[in-house]
Formats: structure tokens, sequence, C-alpha cells
């Protein structure tokens, strides 16, 4: 069986393996306070280019995205986010559990635009009765989005000037921040998020760690606040060096921003093979994450010859969308011949 359906199936990049393996025997001071935790965050504040950035590191996506948006929020706080937002459709009420509500605005592609927020807050700050809604009190978005789009470096500081103009918090969720940088389309840096975001996160999971995400934390009062949140929620890992070793070896001699890179090319030849056999698609983009558009009956058959894949939205037409993810672990040869496969659907 050959799996495309996600981008977190495989175990990690044999570096961390290795790296595990020869620390098997070495004791660590616990909850992350040991030198290569410390080394780890150095290495992320130099690739940021931002040396005053708060790191820390928890196991899971949405554990990480629960503690940035509990601790950022005051308790009649809300954070908005487009509809197709992984906050919203994707974790089971975690954020609503923290006691905050997700302010949903629609989204075509997957992404929030500037003038939506800005009309969000215009209106509520024209409502007469303000004080019985809740309040917008931060901005979530991620790169890539659910959909597998891109924001563009112009659309982050858009966005930016929007959030610094109505006092909003910005957040972007990295989960594929790696998948997202690496990709020919896309214009940003790190530099770039750590200068426009109060908040973001690298993700691990999906791009070469076993787990393990970081939030990168620039707003100076969500900063200094912000661990006493990860040990409230129980994130606070007591062998915290197994995170920390990981980054580090993620984020020495560019392994993070290779492999990263290994998955973004195999997007593009699975992109342009897909085009290239009459395929269209979903959403068009260059990212790991491919919606190509078959029928039921390719579908089917597609099944058949051992491919397994995501059902990602169903057309008007009766046609299907699918969802094909490549990572830091996908085979070149794996790529061709689901490629050989569907030319013969």
């Amino acid at each position: 069986m050959i799996r495309f359906e996600c981008d977190y199936l495989e175990g990690a990049v044999p570096e961390i393996l290795e790296a595990l393996a020869a620390s098997a025997g070495e004791q660590h001071p616990g909850y992350g306070t040991d030198e290569r935790t410390e080394h780890a965050k150095e290495l992320i504040r130099q690739a940021c280019d931002a040396p005053d950035a708060g790191v820390y590191f928890v196991v899971g996506g949405t554990q990480i995205n629960l503690t940035v948006i509990g601790a950022a929020l005051k308790n009649y706080q809300g954070v908005l986010a487009p509809v197709t937002s992984h906050i919203n459709v994707h974790e089971a009420g975690a954020i609503e559990l923290t006691g905050h509500k997700v302010l949903i605005l629609p989204s075509e592609d997957g992404k929030l635009q500037p003038q939506q927020i800005e009309e969000y807050c215009r209106a509520y700050q024209a409502d007469t009765h303000g004080f019985h809604i809740v309040q917008p009190g931060m901005v979530y978005i991620s790169q890539t989005t659910e959909t597998g789009t891109l924001y563009s470096k112009a659309e982050l500081e858009a966005i930016h000037d929007v959030c610094r103009r109505y006092d909003l918090i910005l957040f972007v969720d990295g989960a594929r921040l790696g998948y997202a940088l690496e990709s020919p389309d896309c214009d940003m840096t790190l530099p770039d998020l750590a200068r426009l975001c109060d908040v973001f996160t690298i993700g691990g999971t999906k791009q070469g760690a076993l787990f393990g995400e970081a939030a990168v934390i620039t707003n100076e009062t969500l900063k200094r606040e912000f661990p006493y949140h990860v040990k409230q929620r129980g994130a606070l890992l007591a062998k915290g060096w197994l995170l920390g070793l990981q980054f580090e070896t993620l984020f020495t001699d560019d392994l993070y921003f290779k492999a990263a890179r290994h998955a973004a090319d195999l997007a593009v030849v699975l992109h342009e093979g897909l085009k290239k056999l009459g395929f269209d698609f979903f959403y068009h983009h260059r990212t790991n994450q491919q919606l190509p558009i078959l029928t039921k009956e390719q579908c089917d058959k597609l099944a058949e010859k051992e491919f397994t894949f995501d059902h990602f939205g169903d057309l008007p037409d009766g046609r299907v969308a699918i969802r094909l993810c490549t990572s830091w672990a996908t085979k070149a040869e794996d790529v061709d011949a689901l490629l050989t496969a569907m030319e013969e659907l």
C-alpha cells in the first residue's frame, strides 16, 4: 500500500533516530531545562533572526494551538479564523473548551483577507451593545492553510497592519511551515514571520520529528506568561529534552529546510505531472497538499491500485476532489508510480 493521504505517517528523519539512540543512556535535567533544549531554542532564534523571541516546545499541534490561544486571550475574547481552519474543523472543540469562541469568517480558499478582519472589527466597535458580544482578540491563520494555499508576504503584512490597528494578536499555525517556506511559490521567510507575528509555530510532527511543535513568541506579555499556561494545560513534558534534541537536530545544518525542500520538490513534480495528464485541481498551488479532481469511477479505480488518499470534497457535478500529500519521507519512485496509475484511469 502506497500512502499519500497525510504527511505524518513515517517515523522520523534518520538523524533524529540516531541522536536519540546515542543519547539513550544520558541523564538530563527535567522539563526542558537541559543544555540541548536551550541550544535548540537558540538555533531557532538564529534562524528567525529574533534573538529576543521566546521559544517553547510541546508535543502536538492541537495542544500548542489551545495553549497559545488560551494564554493569549482574556476570558471574554475570541479568535477570528477561516471557516476551514484546523481550530474550527479538526480539533473537537478544543479551543471552545479553553473558554474562547472561534469566530469563523467565510473563506473560499482557506485564507483570510485583511478587509474581512477590518470589517468584523469595525462592526464590533460600531455595535452599541458590544459588551454583550464576544470581543475579537486574536487572528488565527495557518501557513500553509488546510487547503494547501499560501499567504504571500504582502498578504501577511496587510493582516499584520489590521491587527495592529485593532489590537489583535496575530497567530500563525505553522504545522506545515517548512513545506510552505520551501514551496517555489512562497516569498516569505522565518524572519518575516518573526517580524510580523506575535506568535507562530514551527511544526515538527509533520516535518521529520517523531513528535513536537515549537512556539516562537515575540509578544512580550505572552512570552512572559506562556510557560505557566504550558504547565497548567498539561503540556510540559517531564522528559523535555526529547523535544529539545529533536529540534536541535532539525535546526542543525539546515536539516529542517532540506527535508521540507524534498517534499516541496516532489509536490511540484506531482502537480506538474497531474496537470500534464489533464487533471484539474480544487485549488491551484504548488505545496505539499495537492487536490486533484477525479470522477467517482476514477477514485474507485485508484483505490484498487493500492494507493491511499483523502476524500477532500464533492463537486456539484458529481466529481470528487482528493488530497495527495508529499512529505520529507516521500519517495520519488512512489510519485512516479502514482502518476503512472493516474494516467491509466
